[in-house]
């Protein structure tokens, strides 16, 4: 029974976290990166895309001296997309669910943090203009961000997170009371009064 709890809490992992992590990160082909924060300067970046690159997934890597981003909920970035004067993307970043950042480089203590801003579902062919900026969370020690685009991305079925964390709690439930039902502590043979013996000097 614990070995099919143990089977259902990784289910449920696969499924809520690895499942749409994958997609995000690896689905489709990259676009291109592009530098968009450097030296304290903000600059804004024009790509061009044409329609075979829909739907293109926007995600935003920040470099920064720090082990985690923590920012109370506030915006750490924002990031806009526009083409022919029209917004196609507005998206606030806070990267505090980034837990396993990447190390920038062996010799520094940089480490980068990944956000996604968003899916662009619709291209129409023309030069798209991103534009990001500083948000209102205070005291986060930026060194670059960079701006990654991947095209031909999946979509993340909606289902996936909701059914894989159902998942995970039932497993992991399911484990702690199997643990709990049948973990009792064996016999000791030494707590039971030896068996008789027969002879005609039994001792």
């Amino acid at each position: 029974m614990r070995f099919l709890f143990v089977l259902v809490l990784l289910a449920g992992t696969g499924i809520g976290l690895i499942y749409p992590w994958a997609m995000t990160n690896f689905s489709g082909r990259e676009i291109g990166t592009w530098r968009v924060y450097e030296q304290g300067r903000f600059r804004p970046l024009t790509v061009s895309l044409s329609g075979r690159d829909a739907p293109v997934r926007v995600l935003v890597d920040l470099t920064a001296r720090a082990e985690r981003i923590v920012s109370q909920q506030r915006t750490v970035l924002t990031l806009t997309a526009a083409t022919n004067g029209r917004t196609v993307l507005a998206s606030t970043l806070q990267f505090n669910h980034a837990d396993n950042p990447r190390q920038a480089s062996p010799q520094l203590p940089d480490k980068i943090f990944r956000d996604e801003a968003g899916l662009i579902a619709s291209v129409s062919p023309g030069a798209y203009i991103f534009t990001a900026g500083p948000g209102d969370a205070e005291g986060i020690p930026m060194r670059a961000v960079d701006l990654v685009l991947r095209s031909g991305v999946g979509e993340i079925d909606g289902r996936a997170r909701p059914i894989g964390f159902s998942l995970m709690a039932v497993g992991l439930i399911g484990f702690l009371l199997s643990l709990r039902s049948g973990g009792g502590r064996p016999e000791n043979p030494s707590s039971q009064p030896p068996p008789p013996r027969w002879g005609r000097d039994p001792k």
